[in-house]
């Protein structure tokens, strides 16, 4: 039998992303009620900031959905990639407060770098190297590898496509 603990443990990241997403969504329906409010106002300026105050929840809801489809779309790769055996192998030695040493992320980045430029277009190489630039700790370029990993898996090219 599963314990609340248990379920926890085990979908600790979907609930934080759930929560959020349920606070995110409950600011743009404020702000977007106050917007409304704004614009109904008789002076001129109220209706200008609630104009200007309408665009934020506009680009919030923009931002979510793009990022909801980013996340949806790495965990799709990721369950591929492990049904296939190629997930990387988290094996490199961590800090006592959990943090991957990083000289030891620097020593496996080359690997994952050469079987990306030897495989540019293939999105499961792309995939590989935003994890190591992730141990690495760029964070900025692990997003960008992801973000081409993801365009290549949409495109599914033959033999390495879906």
């Amino acid at each position: 039998m599963r314990t609340a603990a248990g379920f926890y443990r085990e979908h600790k990241v979907k609930l934080g992303v759930l929560l959020v997403t349920a606070l995110l969504v409950f600011w743009l329906v404020v702000s977007f009620q106050r917007s409304f409010l704004l614009l109904g106002a008789p002076e001129p300026v109220a209706k200008a900031i609630g104009a200007g105050y309408l665009l934020l929840p506009c680009i919030g809801a923009w931002a979510l959905i793009r990022e909801l489809l980013f996340g949806a779309q790495t965990q799709r790769m990721a369950r591929q990639l492990e049904s296939e055996g190629g997930l990387p192998v988290d094996d490199l030695p961590r800090t006592p407060s959990g943090r991957i040493v990083r000289s030891a992320a620097d020593e496996a980045f080359p690997a994952y770098q050469a079987e990306t430029e030897a495989d540019p277009d293939n999105w499961r190489s792309w995939f590989r190297l935003s994890y190591a630039y992730d141990a690495a700790g760029d964070r900025k370029r692990a997003r960008q590898a992801m973000r081409d990993a993801g365009k290549l898996y949409r495109q599914g090219p033959a033999g390495t496509s879906r």
